[in-house]
């Protein structure tokens, strides 16, 4: 799934931390970063962050509830 205009990086990782399953970001190169952890967090943000904003993020979650919190967040949480 793609996420798009992330501009509160601190609320879309406390979404990813309460996430049951791995949910992985896909770079641009096809690797997959396991997005649960902060280690991961950390090189994500310092890639892809920049001028306050994220334009742009695929993202891959493997529970259906998880699913559903991202959707929701995409929705309401920005």
């Amino acid at each position: 799934m793609k996420v798009r205009n992330i501009t509160n990086i601190e609320k879309f990782f406390q979404v990813i931390d309460s996430c049951q399953g791995k949910v992985e970001l896909v770079t641009g190169e096809g690797d997959r970063l396991n997005l649960k952890s902060k280690l991961c967090q950390y090189v994500s943000m310092a890639n892809v962050f920049s001028n306050g904003e994220i334009p742009e993020l695929e993202i891959i979650a493997y529970e259906k509830e998880d699913i559903d919190k991202l959707i929701q967040y995409m929705i309401n949480g920005q």
